[in-house]
């Protein structure tokens, strides 16, 4: 079983957004690795205790952390930004991770553009193509299949896609103008939301939505200390198999 946890940066409104970019990133690990990551994570939380007196209990959830960081106010700015760079090199530091990630750039969408279904099924078919072929990294069984782990999300609208999508999947055909039913077949079960306050899985992969977003369009304070640059760090999981084309993998909708 290969699970992918899910985080969001950016938001899905067309009109009067304050954001050009929607991003969904997907961190993906077999079940077998899934106590062996854990405990990497919590090591990881450890040394940023030791060095900066972030306790294990709070939470890593990037956004916030550097505009509105609440009790780490305590922690100088940059030494949180170091955080967040610590922790892009801790996860591309594990091979058995997998990092899927799609971006929607909202500018000219027509009207009735649908952001979050158009972002979910991206990322769904891309995690289903990937199990598929069997292609993600660490232990391989010949009949392993996957399962949703999201962040909070508009629950009731992700789970009807994703049961639409097990009966109708109508993907574009290559070799000819119509549409091809690839029904969604190795991911199981509705998506199993998580509270990021209570998962070193879901705030690990809220950091890797947070810098991918930066690098698309980075805020004032991070261009001042080459934060865009830190998405780049996690190219060594970064799943090719998604987007072979794109220079960083990424799928751009």
């Amino acid at each position: 079983m290969y699970l992918m946890y899910v985080d969001e940066s950016g938001d899905i409104g067309l009109t009067g957004s304050p954001t050009r970019y929607f991003v969904l990133t997907g961190l993906v690990l077999h079940e077998l690795r899934w106590r062996q990551t854990l405990d990497e994570l919590i090591a990881f939380r450890r040394e940023q205790k030791t060095d900066f007196g972030l306790k294990l209990r709070e939470e890593i959830h990037a956004s916030p952390m550097l505009s509105k960081p609440g009790g780490l106010v305590r922690i100088p700015k940059h030494q949180r930004l170091e955080i967040l760079r610590r922790y892009a090199d801790k996860l591309a530091s594990m091979p058995d991770l997998s990092l899927i990630c799609v971006v929607v750039d909202k500018a000219n969408k027509p009207a009735n553009y649908d952001v979050f279904e158009s972002a979910w099924k991206a990322l769904i078919q891309r995690f289903e193509n990937t199990l598929a072929h069997r292609n993600f990294p660490g232990p391989r069984n010949p009949d392993d299949m996957g399962m949703l782990f999201p962040d909070r999300s508009d629950e009731k609208k992700l789970n009807a896609l994703l049961r639409r999508m097990r009966a109708f999947n109508p993907v574009p055909s290559q070799q000819s103008s119509g549409y091809r039913n690839l029904q969604i077949r190795t991911i199981i079960e509705d998506p199993n939301y998580r509270d990021s306050s209570h998962s070193y899985f879901i705030q690990s992969v809220d950091v890797t939505a947070f810098l991918l977003y930066q690098h698309l369009a980075p805020s004032a304070y991070m261009k001042k200390k080459s934060g865009q640059n830190y998405f780049g760090r996690l190219a060594p999981i970064v799943c090719k198999h998604a987007s072979p084309r794109d220079p960083l993998h990424i799928v751009r909708l």
